[in-house]
């Protein structure tokens, strides 16, 4: 099995200071003028018994750990990212997954892994054909480095756990993608295709 979130694209607003209708909020004032585009659909979709979905992923590593998160509705532990909705870049992708789940603006160091993945997913039991691209993040004057190993974050109605995970203990871990147990100790230098069957 590769990497899942099994709710990708949901955004909490309730903990922000001002929603973007909410009058005298910097959001509102910029909008002032500017038709709102409707919302951009993921590229997903189900066919039967299978799902294909087109994602990205943020490797984020504080020294020897990465920062990987879990949900109510996950019981693995999974990389911060999601889907890539329609006619937006994976790089635009990820660095808007890492504002909606850490609330963090974070800068991509550059692409590890292109990898298509063929598995059976534990929480909804569909089979899936995954493309996702990895994403090396610097996430230096986020704060994002010097939060505690542990902490939490909304998102919408679901509550995202984060742990900065050691690399020596992903191999005992509930933890995908199950490739990265292996490869997080020599990543690579070159944009790299994987293809993985579980």
């Amino acid at each position: 099995m590769e990497f899942r979130d099994p709710h990708d694209g949901e955004m909490n607003t309730s903990d922000m200071p001002h929603t973007c209708g909410e009058a005298g909020s910097p959001l509102a004032e910029r909008k002032q003028g500017f038709v709102s585009e409707p919302a951009k659909p993921d590229i997903s979709y189900v066919t039967g018994s299978s799902k294909f979905n087109y994602r990205v992923s943020a490797v984020i590593i504080r020294g020897e750990s990465i920062l990987a998160m879990r949900d109510e509705r996950s019981p693995y532990y999974y990389l911060p990212g999601g889907r890539v909705k329609l006619n937006e870049t994976a790089e635009d992708a990820v660095l808007r997954e890492l504002r909606e789940e850490l609330g963090v603006s974070a800068r991509i160091e550059r692409p590890l892994w292109l990898d298509q993945s063929f598995f059976r997913e534990d929480v909804d039991g569909l089979h899936y054909h995954e493309l996702c691209i990895y994403f090396l993040i610097d996430a230096n004057g986020t704060g994002l480095m010097e939060s505690g190993e542990e902490f939490t974050l909304r998102e919408r109605e679901h509550t995202h756990r984060f742990e900065w995970l050691p690399f020596a203990e992903l191999r005992e871990k509930y933890f995908y993608p199950l490739f990265l147990k292996e490869e997080i100790f020599s990543l690579p230098e070159r944009f790299t295709l994987r293809t993985d069957f579980e």
